[in-house]
């Protein structure tokens, strides 16, 4: 049955797009927020507010102080350099005998107040983060940012130096949007003996923790770290479980006979370290 044009209303809502611009942005969330330090929740929230900086391509969450244990910080003074986007006001976060500087901070927009936001990204202020109850890591999953892992019968191939050293035609393709597809590849269509283990691991709020990592072994100027695995990703993608990727940002990729271009991408700068 469809409605009347008397009986469609028009409701006005608060959600705003990240706009990149020199505003700070936001929107409410649905999702239940959980951030611990050792064995203390210190924050547990139905009502977090998701936040992007200018400049800033990830966003963080805010959260009422209502849901925060304010008791846990302390007021101290505003960093030297400048962060988070015009906030006057840093607090220390104490809890078990320990003190992270510089913690959490409050917004200075009117929407925001009486809302305190904690650093993620490059500093393990909080020990974990959960959005109900699966565990995030690094930042919190972006609503416009979608992350697909598809199966193919693509005939896709790996060339280092002028060596193959991947070939399948069942790949998993994984499509993150503002970064080239990734390609997962069976790890028996990999030759793993022209590689060395490294004990190298990444955190992704997509995908999970990734502990399996290979150098290069052979001759020629290839970063460390080229090809990573998820032996136990996050539920959404089991797709790539136990499957090697490579960067395509310093390895060649040839798909279906075509080779790709080596995309620039934020991880060139983290390739070349």
């Amino acid at each position: 049955m469809t409605p009347s044009d008397e009986n469609v209303r028009v409701v006005p809502v608060t959600r705003r797009r990240p706009d990149p611009d020199d505003r700070v942005t936001w929107e409410p969330s649905g999702r239940w927020v959980r951030g611990t330090k050792g064995e203390v929740t210190v924050v547990d929230s139905r009502r977090p507010v998701l936040v992007w900086e200018p400049g800033r391509p990830v966003p963080l969450y805010a959260f009422p102080t209502d849901d925060v244990r304010m008791d846990l910080l302390r007021r101290t003074e505003k960093p030297a350099t400048r962060r988070h986007a015009g906030a006057t006001v840093f607090y220390d976060l104490e809890v078990g005998g320990e003190t992270v500087p510089r913690a959490a901070w409050t917004y200075p927009a009117e929407e925001l107040a009486d809302h305190v936001s904690f650093e993620w990204f490059g500093r393990d202020v909080l020990d974990h983060w959960y959005e109900e109850e699966e565990e995030i890591f690094v930042h919190p999953r972006d609503p416009y940012k979608r992350v697909d892992a598809l199966a193919s019968t693509r005939h896709v191939q790996v060339e280092i130096q002028g060596t193959v050293v991947a070939d399948t035609r069942t790949p998993v393709l994984l499509f993150e949007t503002h970064l080239p597809t990734r390609y997962y590849f069976p790890r028996e269509d990999v030759r793993l003996d022209l590689f060395t283990p490294d004990d190298h691991r990444t955190r992704c709020p997509y995908k999970g923790v990734a502990t399996d990592y290979w150098s290069w072994a052979g001759d020629g100027d290839v970063p460390r770290n080229i090809a990573w695995s998820y032996p136990d990703p996050l539920p959404a993608m089991s797709a790539i479980t136990g499957r090697v990727a490579f960067y395509n940002e310093a390895v060649d990729i040839v798909v279906d006979g075509e080779r790709l271009e080596r995309p620039v991408t934020p991880f060139n700068d983290m390739l070349a370290r």
